[in-house]
């Protein structure tokens, strides 16, 4: 949803300043209202993440908010207000942006907005998840169970992405080394070869090609930086489109060895989500729509979301899901007994458990598999430009004899 950021006056003619998400202007105003605020400013934020990088503001990290989410709920368990721990918790945080957005949510607390309201008007560091079973937790007053929920999901969340992590870790190192090594023969090594051979000598193609690569990055380096850089911001501008998206989706389960990481890594956080909103006791559908959202895959998000409104008529989850053919059968007979026997958020652990097992030892098999490759690799790209370089000597000396 747009963030809108607003300026308040509250019933004692204090100034309140924050954020709050809200599907158009005029909810926003509502919402507001409705915590008794008098609206003074309200405008959408349309470039958040352009003045946070200005700013220089640096990333909420996964492990500083699930270290924060038990803090606050060991605090609130021994009976300390909700707005002093924030506060107190503040003090105590490192980042500059995460303890200024604490700050600014404990203000808002304290002068009554709700915990929900507070905590939405920063997405960029409390997603829909985190909103919702905050939500869930302070309209049922189990805010400190809801807490620790979250926590534990999040430390999840970030072993997951440690196991991918690690799995792309040795490709990127290797084919950042091949790209310095290729740089390098042909700013050093390649001049010291052409200069042995006589001008106006006839040389192999190959060879033509790799001194005139060689003079070109030379002579012209920075149009060499100027393409890199324009290439990366077309991808990633193409990339974050939601055409490049569903392009992306389509595809990236079909990489070999990485394509199966993905399919798993996907199902394990859907079913996480699923069980952590549904335990938390956030309603079906919403638990639906936003496990879907952040499962990583417009794709899945989508089928779930359109299951959901099936679900809402009355149909069976495994059913519309098995409709969508999204999920292995597996999954899906999961979630089927999960319905029947009542179960659904325990079995739903047992996937999510299953296949962050499965997304890890993959992770590990990946090591082995890929290192062969990528130094053969690295070879055929080193040994094809030295081969090159030493055709036109084998060409000479064949001549010569």
């Amino acid at each position: 949803m747009p963030i809108y950021k607003y300026e308040c006056v509250t019933r004692n003619s204090e100034t309140v300043v924050g954020k709050i998400s809200a599907s158009s202007t005029n909810a926003a105003v509502d919402r507001l209202r409705k915590m008794n605020f008098t609206v003074v400013e309200i405008k959408q934020s349309r470039f958040d993440a352009l003045e946070r990088f200005f700013k220089n503001e640096r990333p909420v990290k996964v492990g500083d908010l699930s270290l924060f989410s038990r803090q606050l709920a060991s605090m609130l368990g021994a009976g300390i207000p909700v707005t002093r721990a924030i506060a107190t918790i503040a003090k105590q945080t490192r980042n500059p942006s995460f303890r200024k957005a604490l700050e600014n949510i404990a203000a808002n607390v304290e002068s009554g907005m709700n915990l929900t309201d507070s905590f939405s008007g920063y997405p960029h560091i409390f997603d829909d998840l985190y909103v919702n079973l905050i939500e869930s937790g302070e309209i049922g007053g189990m805010l400190e169970g809801s807490l620790l929920r979250i926590a534990e999901q999040l430390q999840k969340d970030k072993k997951l992405k440690d196991s991918i992590s690690s799995a792309t870790f040795y490709p990127k190192m290797v084919m950042g080394f091949a790209i310095l090594v290729l740089i390098g023969m042909l700013l050093f090594l390649v001049p010291t070869f052409k200069g042995m051979v006589k001008s106006g000598s006839d040389v192999p193609g190959i060879t033509k090609f790799v001194f005139n690569l060689s003079d070109a990055l030379r002579a012209k380096w920075y149009w060499f930086i100027v393409a890199v850089v324009g290439i990366f911001v077309a991808i990633k501008t193409f990339s974050s489109s939601r055409v490049g998206k569903m392009i992306w989706d389509r595809n990236k389960t079909r990489i070999p060895i990485f394509g199966q990481i993905t399919e798993k890594t996907i199902i394990a956080r859907f079913s996480r989500t699923l069980s952590t909103l549904l335990d938390g006791g956030i309603p079906v559908i919403q638990a639906m729509q936003s496990s879907g959202d952040t499962a990583g895959s417009v794709i899945v998000a989508e089928k779930v979301r359109e299951a959901s409104f099936n679900v809402e008529q009355g149909n069976r989850i495994s059913d519309e899901l098995d409709k969508q053919g999204i999920f292995p059968g597996t999954v899906i007979h999961m979630i089927a007994v999960g319905e029947e026997t009542g179960q659904l958020p325990e079995l739903l652990e047992r996937v999510a458990t299953f296949y962050e097992e499965e997304v890890e030892n993959l992770s590990k098999t990946l090591s082995s598999v890929i290192e062969p490759l990528m130094l053969i690799m690295v070879g055929i790209l080193v040994g094809g430009i030295l081969i090159s370089l030493y055709l036109p000597i084998f060409t000479a000396v064949s001549t010569q004899m």
